[in-house]
C-alpha cells in the first residue's frame, strides 16, 4: 500500500454514516472513509454474526472491542480480542469472521 496525495485530516468515527451488511447470521454496520485507493473502516458486528462469505481482499484489522474469531479457508482459527489485530494481503488467504458476543474493528484495505 503506497499512501500519497492524503492531506492531513482529523475523522470523528461517531459522524459519519452508517451502512449495514448482513452476514449469513447477524449484521455488520460499517463507517467508511475512502484515501484514494485506501478505504478504511470502523466496523461493528452484532451477536451471532457470521460472515455470508469468504473474503481474498487483504486487509489490517485491529479489535477495539469484543471477541473475533477468523477462519482460513484452510480450516485454521485465530481469536482475537481488543488490542489484538491480523494482517494479510490481497489474493493470500480466504478467510472471514464471526463473533459470539460482538465486535469492534478498525479495518484498513
Amino acid at each position: 500500500m503506497k499512501m500519497t496525495d492524503i492531506p492531513f485530516g482529523t475523522t470523528h468515527w461517531d459522524r459519519l454514516p452508517v451502512t449495514e451488511h448482513a452476514g449469513e447470521t447477524g449484521r455488520a454496520f460499517w463507517r467508511t472513509r475512502h484515501f484514494g485507493e485506501i478505504r478504511v473502516r470502523m466496523v461493528e458486528y452484532t451477536p451471532g454474526y457470521l460472515a455470508d462469505h469468504w473474503c481474498s481482499k487483504g486487509h489490517i484489522l485491529l479489535v477495539l472491542e469484543g471477541e473475533l474469531v477468523t477462519e482460513l479457508q484452510d480450516g485454521r482459527e485465530f481469536t482475537l480480542t481488543p488490542g489484538s489485530s491480523y494482517q494479510v494481503a490481497d489474493g493470500a488467504e480466504p478467510h472471514r469472521s464471526r463473533t459470539a458476543t460482538g465486535a469492534k474493528l478498525f479495518i484498513v484495505d
